[in-house]
């Protein structure tokens, strides 16, 4: 197993073209031919995570935070990122991030949370925007439901709960093969008249080469026409944050009893006022101050995530409150949501092949500390 393999299993799981245009995610650090002996799973990759993975053998770290955020100008080891990467690249240690890519997974770090919490019913806080296309083709009527069946198979059509999504419309396609064409319909140097079927369907941005692919092998046509059209609207499974419903309504001093408990916080800070029994939560991990709006408008009861501002309090009142758990805290099991994904994946990755490990850092990144 490669370094690249691992990358595009993290893909499959989290496609990093979903990371944020302000995040650096992928392979920071190393050779992407390196073959791996063990793999680090870190939330953060400070110095002391890159001298477990020495000390583990392992020479792959997969990290949620970045080290290498914003650019730099020189590796001094005058500061933490230098220090990191520096030693990593000394020990032939490469280093991925996945970062916001996972956070805009509804199965990814807010989960996490949302998992704590026991949080049903949950669906994502903010879809995100432009990440939705619709695939427009033409096929003969004969060849139709070959070339539809094989953008299902690749993913397209699939709209919340409800899948083989497509509208066909019948009409009549013309085209005349050159000198050179090898046509399956028609003759050279004469104009085509073909009965057609026009075939629709939406697909998710990840999915846009896989789709191409199986849409030209599927048609009968030597040249096919398609369109890819980008769709203005959120998509409902990919985005950040989740909203859902508490097993059974807690009372806000209950709240914060699980919390502190459940993610162990050294402290919670939160709004006053807040409404005496809750049942619907929103939670987004890390920085989360700009979905308090969102959260407030699903008709959330809390919003719990991380780094607010003294100003963001205020936008508490008596029937929601915002709740501060820390960004470490709230990012905590990240680690072993990547931990249980790679593990399964490199299992069946190779059963001919000794299976490379995949180990949790047992190094505590929180850079914070509580009195």
């Amino acid at each position: 197993m490669q370094v690249a393999d691992v990358l595009r299993l993290l893909d499959q799981w989290a496609p990093l073209t979903y990371s944020e245009d302000f995040d650096n995610t992928g392979l920071l650090v190393g050779n992407a031919q390196s073959e791996v002996r063990g793999i680090l799973v870190s939330l953060d990759t400070l110095e002391s995570v890159v001298d477990e993975a020495i000390a583990e053998d392992c020479n792959l770290v997969v990290s949620f935070h970045p080290i290498i955020f914003s650019g730099l100008k020189s590796l001094k080891s005058e500061d933490y990122v230098s220090r990191a990467v520096v030693k990593a690249i000394k020990n032939d240690i490469a280093i991925i991030a996945i970062h916001t890519a996972l956070d805009n997974m509804p199965y990814g770090v807010s989960w996490g949370m949302a998992k704590v919490l026991d949080l049903q019913n949950t669906h994502v806080l903010m879809p995100k925007q432009d990440v939705m296309y619709k695939l427009v083709t033409y096929a003969p009527h004969q060849n139709a439901e070959q070339v539809r069946t094989a953008l299902f198979a690749a993913g397209a059509g699939a709209i919340g709960n409800y899948d083989e999504c497509s509208f066909n419309a019948s009409g009549t396609g013309t085209y005349k093969p050159l000198d050179g064409a090898q046509p399956a319909l028609g003759t050279i140097g004469e104009l085509q008249t073909e009965p057609e079927t026009q075939i629709k369907v939406s697909f998710l941005r990840h999915q846009k080469s896989t789709l191409i692919s199986a849409l030209k092998q599927a048609h009968p046509y030597e040249e096919v026409a398609y369109d890819i059209i980008a769709l203005d609207q959120g998509c409902p499974e990919v985005g950040m944050g989740l909203i859902g419903t508490l097993p059974q309504k807690l009372s806000f001093e209950q709240l914060l009893k699980t919390l502190k408990s459940g993610f162990n916080c050294g402290c919670i800070k939160y709004s006053k006022n807040g409404p005496q029994q809750i049942q619907k939560v929103a939670v987004l991990g890390g920085s989360g101050s700009f979905a308090i709006d969102q959260a407030k408008a699903l008709g959330a009861q809390v919003y719990i995530t991380a780094d607010l501002k003294y100003h963001d309090y205020f936008k508490g009142q008596e029937d929601f409150a915002v709740l501060d758990i820390g960004h470490y805290e709230s990012e905590q099991f990240t680690k072993d949501l990547i931990v249980d994904y790679l593990s399964k994946k490199i299992t069946n990755f190779a059963p001919s092949l000794p299976i490379v490990k995949v180990l949790k850092s047992k190094v505590k990144t929180n850079p914070i500390s509580y009195y």
